[in-house]
């Protein structure tokens, strides 16, 4: 079935839910949603299933004890994990709000007055009043169940949210830490490369001195010299600002934060994995798919809220009084029909089918894009690797090609300009090396994400 028939026919089946009309209550019942068609199996996936990922720590296999222990840290302390919780604890509160039907009770009194009619001989009357009234309106059509179901997935919706969140702010903690420790492993490549070039000039200075070399190649290795020397300053304050951001998402301060940085570690290493998985595990695996299916669910609920707002209503009401011994009391239905309203209201349901219709397209859309998420994902871990391993080959082939060129220059069989080409070379293939090392571990991370990895994992206290 091609892509077009399957939008055409998911359409459809949303109209049909549209027209119809449940026996309890008015409107679609956002319960049971139809799930999109997916395809059977990822485009070079290996077809297995992943089971349910999002409790997956899946940062613990960069074996990288400081990164375990920030991110532990940060999802305590993350303001932006924080704010989110606060906003499901706010969505609970509206699903707390709501009830079956709608019903109000007001009281007065008891209140005291006291009277005298005619002179300053008369009797002071005393007379004490109290009442209580109360009002039931009676859910005919279930517009306030829907409420309910409205406020339900919009908890469901933020509930997800909560996770699209975490694994939002783990993608940039990881991020930022894996560039950090690329620019220290470059700053250490740039300093060792800064030691040789030292030496080289020593060596072409002695050569001088016995007439083995010219002013022209002094320059030329002075130049290399300072040319390292420029570039540290460089990685040294980009490292800075990977810290100073890590800082942030930690909520840390960053003294403490610098000096556990500062220690040094390796780049994180490329864990194997992960397994893919197949597509239809995304619509629960992934939490940004969950909260556009409950945002479907929201728009759905709100249809019944607005259909049921054109029918008549039934209330229930009455009013018990006691006045100076005297009781009375009222009680009866009243029936109300929104006549005059009724052209509005019919245009609110309109929209909130359109909205409705909007909602699943764009669940249907997030899953698409999930979809591509992973396969993109898993395209560019496979070449990275690739990557990886080519420009690790090629910085060894460098470090040899640059220790003869050594040897050579020390013994005077090559000369200085073959020696200062081969140490500009090692160095680029080396960084190159690195830079594509940090590259492929970011990008396990984001397949990990496009998974639905890691969402679940908190320690925070609810």
């Amino acid at each position: 079935m091609t892509h077009q028939a399957m939008t055409c026919r998911a359409a459809l089946s949303l109209t049909a839910m549209l027209l119809l009309t449940a026996c309890a209550a008015v409107g679609p019942d956002p319960i049971d949603l139809p799930a999109p068609r997916v395809q059977a199996s990822f485009e070079g996936g290996s077809g297995g299933t992943a089971g349910k990922v999002g409790t997956n720590a899946f940062w613990s296999e960069y074996r990288d004890p400081v990164l375990s222990d920030l991110i532990a840290q940060g999802l305590d302390n993350s303001i932006d994990i924080l704010i989110s919780n606060e906003m499901l604890r706010a969505a609970r509160a509206d699903v707390e709000g709501t009830r079956p039907w709608a019903s109000q009770v007001t009281g007065s009194g008891p209140s005291l007055e006291r009277t005298r009619s005619g002179g300053d001989g008369a009797p002071v009357t005393t007379t004490t009043t109290s009442s209580l009234s109360a009002g039931f309106v009676f859910d005919l059509f279930g517009g306030a169940r829907r409420e309910r179901q409205s406020a339900e997935a919009a908890y469901a919706s933020q509930e997800a949210e909560v996770e699209v969140t975490r694994i939002a702010w783990l993608a940039e903690v990881i991020n930022a830490y894996a560039d950090a420790r690329y620019y220290q492993q470059a700053i250490a490549l740039t300093r060792d490369t800064l030691s040789a070039r030292r030496q080289t000039l020593s060596i072409t200075s002695e050569m001088q001195d016995l007439g083995l070399a010219t002013d022209y190649d002094i320059a030329q290795a002075q130049a290399l010299v300072q040319t390292a020397q420029a570039n540290l300053p460089s990685y040294e304050a980009s490292f800075n600002s990977q810290v100073f951001a890590l800082s942030t998402l930690l909520n840390m301060q960053a003294t403490p934060l610098m000096e556990i940085m500062k220690r040094g570690a390796q780049q994180p290493r490329i864990p194997a994995g992960p397994g893919t998985g197949v597509p239809a595990e995304l619509l629960q695996n992934r939490p940004d798919v969950r909260a556009a299916r409950a945002d479907l669910a929201q728009s759905l609920a709100e249809v019944g809220v607005a259909t049921a707002d054109m029918l008549p209503s039934l209330t229930l009401s009455g009013t018990v009084s006691d006045s100076g011994g005297s009781d009375a009391w009222s009680f009866g239905p009243s029936i109300s029909v929104p006549i005059t309203s009724l052209g509005s209201l019919n245009a609110v349901r309109k929209r909130r089918v359109s909205e409705a219709r909007q909602a699943d397209l764009e669940w249907r859309s997030q899953v698409a894009s999930a979809i591509e998420d992973v396969q993109t994902g898993q395209s560019d871990l496979r070449l990275y690797r690739q990557q990886v391993d080519a420009l690790d080959a090629a910085a060894a082939s460098y470090d040899r090609a640059y220790d003869l060129a050594r040897q050579n220059f020390e013994a005077g069989a090559l000369p200085l300009v073959d020696l200062l080409d081969a140490d500009r070379e090692r160095l680029s293939a080396r960084l190159s090396a690195a830079s594509a090392r940090n590259t492929a571990a970011q990008a396990w991370t984001a397949l990990q994400i496009a998974i639905g990895a890691g969402g679940a994992v908190t320690a925070i206290a609810e």
